[in-house]
């Protein structure tokens, strides 16, 4: 290399350095920036031999300590090293790991969205004397480096929605994809598709993908970086990070920093420290399944043993997902298994695996996928149910599941085949038998007498005017439960009283009788989520399940553990997931419900477990699934990847419900916001709101700070997320009683089941 291309790219490494570490003071950096200046300054008067000596000392220097200063790395460092320019990159990946590549669906910035960067790209592999090439899917951000116009990496709807229409072509033509996470979050934006909408829709879309999935993870930011990583196999560089939020994010919320004021930097450092994001704490945890050692400080593009190391990762971690499901695969298997803590020591070439699955393997593949997300995060919730509840609970669910694959799956299958010859039979003889006797019918009409067919009492009812005096009780609605403020004795001011001309309500009447909905113009205020337990089920239908399952602090995060016991005691709840069986009308039901109240109804590992396991209650009972969410927040930052993990996890056994022939009903009130919509409760096929609610992927605080733009004051109302199609309907919460009921009866049928 030329020697000024030499000095240069030791300046590169060293403004490198500076930016990674910040303003922090540190020796090691002020003594390679000293002698590289020391250098400089007398560089032109060394001759050539002295200058290269010098040089290479210098390399040599920064090179060792470079490795020093890893060691003193932090988490937030971790951070800036995944943010910064000089990071690799999609496009490094694609030139330097795999053999070949075409990029497909649009072009840097002629893309429908620059962010999201699809190829399909092959290995080539000699076998023998054979030479094959293995083709894959490659879908990922693109940060690039320093281009603009790529958005940060930070993905559009119609971005996501692309990366969705490859999954599916993948699908199609039995190849395996591999994503490349390098995402800090998805751009919050409620357009058609919504950022919510598309990212349920991507992730409900993978949990059923029948082809092999390879995640590999650099920058991790929530719901964004979960539109592509569920996965088989989840790898994730050694100085990447994966979380709930941003660090900055985490730290205005912490310190409840206003719009537009500086977060400091010391506390966004110790978010950081305590969010637990690096590779090894989410290795720790398991939503990780392998670290991929970089360089020290970082992989850079011109770090080139790094990309062969990423790439014999990849085949292995590809070879690995296929085996697990194929059959001829003894020896191969056992050589994966005896290295797999350590695929650095084997060489990718020397194992051959035909990608491609049969149809018995792609099933199975789902299965195993399932089963992989369904035991995460158990160690993140507390479960103070007996030993005895435990085994009791367990019967149980054995008895349902073995009713239910007799009542339904064995004799159901008999019993439908029976019916459908019965009724095909009847319907046979009806026509005969219609045939046959009409010419009498015909005869029997000419001749018989006119008969009135509707009595006299009965035409006057029709007919004429109703007196409102007779019959006729005033009495309201009738409510069970009435709000507490209703006891209040004052008046109530409609905040569309200066637009709409409401006049002031006395809080008696609109907290009682009202319901709290505004008597002028229909808005609906804020109600306790006992208001909808005891007016909207059939009265002593509801029983409670799984209330032992309580919210912890898996990360051990300060100050949570005082919060949690304050929302306990408040509410009388134990997490911000209630689940429970009911009846509307008679029908069974069971309802997981996200209660506002707790912790702003936030999501974590305790929330996800209760919701999965009121999905598998109802898929092994046969009956309908609501959702209702009183108000959520999104995930719950302080148990950091505990939660975020809820989202595929949560989807998983909801789409397995779908399938298996379940309805699935949503059902949104007040404020519901980020994670939870974006994933298990925006991917149903039937999603209502109640009148007055706010629905999205971010608030506007949120979007002001990452997009820079004011959204206008109803940007989430639910009549815009109607207009969009991501809600079916709005309801009158005084009608939400006879619009559940008449759901029921007309979406889930007589046996309230979607089939």
């Amino acid at each position: 290399m030329d020697i000024e291309k030499r000095i240069e790219r030791l300046q590169e490494r060293l403004t490198y350095i500076r930016d990674i570490f910040g303003s922090k003071e540190n020796a090691n950096i002020k003594l390679l920036g000293s002698r590289l200046d020391e250098f400089m300054g007398r560089e032109k008067s060394l001759e050539a031999t002295e200058r290269v000596r010098l040089v290479t000392q210098l390399e040599d220097l920064f090179a060792f300590l470079e490795k020093k200063l890893e060691a003193e790395l932090t988490p937030m460092d971790r951070v800036r090293i995944v943010r910064h320019p000089q990071r690799i990159c999609l496009k490094d990946i694609l030139e330097n790991v795999y053999d070949n590549y075409t990029e497909i669906g649009g072009q840097d910035e002629c893309s429908i969205d620059p962010s999201m960067l699809i190829a399909r790209a092959y290995f080539t592999r000699r076998v023998g004397n054979k030479v094959i090439n293995q083709p894959v899917m490659v879908i990922g951000q693109e940060k690039g480096h320093g281009q603009e116009f790529r958005n940060g990496g930070s993905v559009k709807p119609w971005g996501n929605a692309k990366a969705q229409h490859y999954m599916q072509v993948a699908e199609v033509e039995n190849i395996p994809i591999h994503t490349f996470v390098f995402t800090p979050g998805a751009f919050p934006v409620e357009d058609y598709p919504g950022a919510a909408q598309q990212i349920a829709k991507n992730l409900y879309e993978m949990a059923g993908l029948r082809v092999p999935m390879v995640a590999v993870f650099s920058e991790g930011g929530s719901g964004g970086a979960e539109a592509i990583a569920l996965a088989d196999k989840r790898l994730m560089l050694s100085h990447g990070y994966y979380s709930v939020i941003s660090p900055e994010g985490g730290a205005a919320i912490e310190g409840r920093t206003r719009q537009g004021q500086r977060v400091p930097p010391e506390l966004i450092e110790e978010t950081a420290r305590k969010l637990k994001l690096t590779a090894d704490d989410c290795f720790r945890q398991g939503y990780v399944d392998r670290i991929i050692p970089e360089p020290p400080l970082g992989a850079r593009c011109d770090h080139y043993e790094f990309y062969k190391s990423l790439r014999n990762e990849l085949i292995n971690a590809t070879n690995q997902v296929v085996l697990n499901v194929r059959g001829m695969k003894l020896f191969r298997a056992m050589a994966l298994n005896r290295r797999k803590n350590a695929p650095e020591n084997l060489d990718a070439e020397s194992i051959f695996v035909r990608w491609t699955l049969s149809a018995g393997a792609r099933e199975h593949l789902v299965w195993k996928r399932w089963q992989k997300f369904r035991k995460l995060s158990q160690h993140a919730y507390l479960d103070k149910r007996t030993f005895k509840a435990k085994v009791t609970a367990k019967g149980q669910e054995m008895a349902w599941a073995l009713h239910s694959f007799f009542r339904y799956d064995f004799l159901g299958k008999h019993h439908k085949k029976w019916r459908r010859m019965v009724e095909e039979l009847g319907a046979e003889a009806q026509f005969v038998k219609n045939k046959v006797s009409s010419p009498f019918k015909m005869i029997q009409e000419r001749f018989a007498p006119a008969v009135e067919l509707v009595d006299s009492e009965a035409k006057k009812s029709l007919t004429e005017l109703s007196n409102p005096e007779e019959g006729i009780v005033l009495n309201g609605h009738g409510w069970s439960y009435a709000s507490p403020r209703c006891r209040e004795d004052r008046t109530v001011t409609c905040p569309n009283a200066a637009t709409h001309g409401c006049l002031d309500q006395w809080a008696p009447d609109l907290f009682g009788e009202y319901a709290g909905v505004c008597a002028y113009c229909g808005h609906h205020f804020p109600m306790e989520y006992q208001w909808y337990v005891n007016n909207v089920f059939d009265q002593g239908s509801i029983f409670e399940f799984n209330r032992e399952i309580e919210s912890g602090n898996p990360l051990e995060y300060e100050g949570l553990d005082q919060k949690l016991e304050q929302a306990k005691k408040k509410t009388g709840l134990k997490s911000a997931c209630t689940t429970f069986e009911a009846r509307i009308e008679g029908k069974n039901v069971v309802v997981a419900m996200l209660v506002g109240a707790f912790r702003g109804g936030t999501v974590g590992a305790a929330e996800g477990e209760k919701f999965i396991q009121a999905v598998e209650r109802a898929d092994k009972k046969h009956y309908p699934l609501l959702a209702y969410v009183h108000g959520t927040a999104g995930i719950r930052i302080q148990e950091g990847t505990n939660g975020v993990i809820q989202m595929p996890r949560c989807t998983m056994a909801v789409r397995r419900y779908i399938e298996r022939g379940g309805l699935y009903l949503v059902l949104y009130d007040t404020n519901s916001y980020a994670g939870p919509l974006a994933s298990f409760l925006g991917c149903s096929p039937y999603q209502f709101s109640v009148r007055s609610a706010n629905i999205g992927f971010a608030g506007p605080g949120v979007i002001k700070e990452t997009t820079g733009t004011d959204m206008p004051p109803d940007y989430h109302r639910a009549d815009k997320a109607l207009s969009h199609g991501h809600i079916q309907g709005i309801w009158d919460r005084r009608e939400v009683r006879k619009n559940l009921n008449q759901a029921l009866l007309t979406m889930g049928g007589r046996n309230l089941y979607y089939r």
